[in-house]
């Protein structure tokens, strides 16, 4: 071997991490056949190097060869170049440019796990489940999840056309979205419904979800709540740890929340609830899921379901029960990896399956019956044109006599009266009620 293979070959180690503390964990055949393996591949750079058409810095081969060494492991292991990395950690933190869209590879097709409430791609249309096979008219079949983050990101202002393929509807539709900032609000919506129902949106698991989630349960509080509705609608997941302290929250102490198993058996964890007493520890309670429930999402339902303290209602959940460690590595960049999966307390994997609700309830279904029945109703009301006119002669007197804060209440109280699955949450919340009430007598 040459002066120079050996000396790439020890810069490829050192860019790897591989420490001694890192070997130790392998036996003596795999450091043979690692070592074997490394040559071969330090011999294939330097012959890239010299030999390619185009000349290549140091760098830009071996950052090109982490990248193809993360993505052959599984979808959601990268490498993240300094500039990567850090938009990483500006994700986490709640503001980053796009389209407000959290995506992966499922069956190798680039996938949708959810939009971003009030983002362009939430306001375009886009669904949890849809297929993006194009990105400005390139077919994605080949395209890495790295590359296709990429290409949906790009300077504030910007389009970018993505084609969606969805399935249940046997669609294919261009999209031209606008990027924009991505500011994420943690919480959406908390206010009392009937009965003394709390409601609140956890759109994402980020650093701060936790006390912003707690601020919003004692506001609830003070308006009366003595149950909960927590909807996990198209929430993606995020930071493991701020999801398992939010089901602490609802669990007593003792009651396993969720356990991760990785390679090593030393590396496996079971997190139980420390919660010594609380406020919401006897509240009912409902979680709401769908096919944009993923990952955190998942780990909350499954804890509360699994321990019988709450009621799962909406549509099957996305299935990603894999926890990804972020590495950083000494340059400034850094690796996503997947290092475990997670089992939810009754040990259920859930990965590539998802969580299926105890009351499932379709919205496109429930909202298809829904709509025909509006439409009976309207073609009725067509027949009487002075009806018509009257109705909306009151909706002008009624907007010019409420403030901006009744129109907002009104707005509220009609978006959960469409929702269909919230009302279905609702129904049961009541029945839990009534049931605890005839246990008392």
């Amino acid at each position: 071997m040459s002066k120079k293979t050996i000396i790439l070959g020890s810069v490829l180690l050192a860019l790897l991490g591989v420490s001694s503390v890192g070997i130790s964990q392998v036996t003596n055949q795999n450091k043979k056949d690692l070592y074997s393996q490394v040559e071969i591949f330090s011999y294939a750079l330097t012959t890239v190097q010299s030999e390619y058409v185009d000349e290549k810095s140091p760098q830009e081969l071996i950052y090109g060869a982490l990248r193809g060494m993360l993505s052959s492991l599984d979808p959601h292991s990268q490498f993240m170049d300094p500039d990567e990395y850090k938009d990483l950690k500006t994700e986490t933190e709640g503001k980053f440019g796009g389209l407000g869209v959290e995506i992966t590879l499922k069956d190798n097709l680039l996938t949708v796990i959810a939009p971003v409430e009030d983002t362009p791609a939430w306001r375009a249309g886009i669904k949890a489940g849809d297929r993006i096979v194009k990105i400005d008219h390139q077919v994605t079949r080949d395209m890495t999840l790295d590359d296709a983050v990429k290409k949906l990101r790009g300077d504030p202002g910007s389009k970018v056309i993505i084609t969606i393929l969805r399935e249940k509807e046997d669609l294919v539709k261009d999209f031209v979205i606008t990027r924009e900032i991505i500011h994420v609000d943690d919480i959406k919506d908390p206010h009392t419904i009937g009965d003394h129902i709390g409601y609140v949106r956890l759109t994402e698991f980020r650093e701060n979800s936790y006390n912003e989630l707690h601020q919003a349960l004692a506001k609830l509080k003070t308006q009366g709540a003595d149950s909960l509705i927590l909807d996990l609608r198209n929430n993606p997941g995020g930071l493991l740890d701020v999801a398992t302290r939010i089901a602490e929250d609802f669990l007593p102490a003792g009651k396993t929340i969720v356990s991760t198993k990785g390679r090593h058996s030393s590396e496996d964890t079971i997190a139980k609830s420390e919660n010594d007493g609380g406020d919401y520890l006897d509240w009912p309670m409902v979680v709401m899921i769908n096919e944009g429930s993923a990952s955190g999402s998942e780990i909350v339902a499954g804890a509360l379901r699994d321990n019988k303290r709450a009621v799962l209602v909406g549509v099957k959940s996305f299935g990603k029960g894999s926890v990804q460690s972020v590495i950083p590595l000494p340059d400034g960049s850094g690796l996503r990896l997947t290092t475990a999966k997670y089992f939810t307390p009754s040990g259920v994997c859930i990965n590539g399956i998802g969580i299926t609700p105890d009351v499932v309830v379709d919205a496109n279904e429930a909202k298809a019956d829904q709509d025909n029945d509006n439409n009976k109703v309207s073609k009725e009301k067509n027949e009487d044109v002075d009806t018509i006119f009257s109705d909306l002669e009151n909706k002008e007197k009624e907007n010019k006599v409420l403030s901006v804060e009744d129109k907002k209440q009104r707005d509220l109280e009609k978006k959960d009266q469409e929702d269909v699955q919230l009302q279905s949450a609702i129904n049961v919340i009541k029945g839990i009620k009534i049931y605890r009430k005839f246990q008392q007598k």
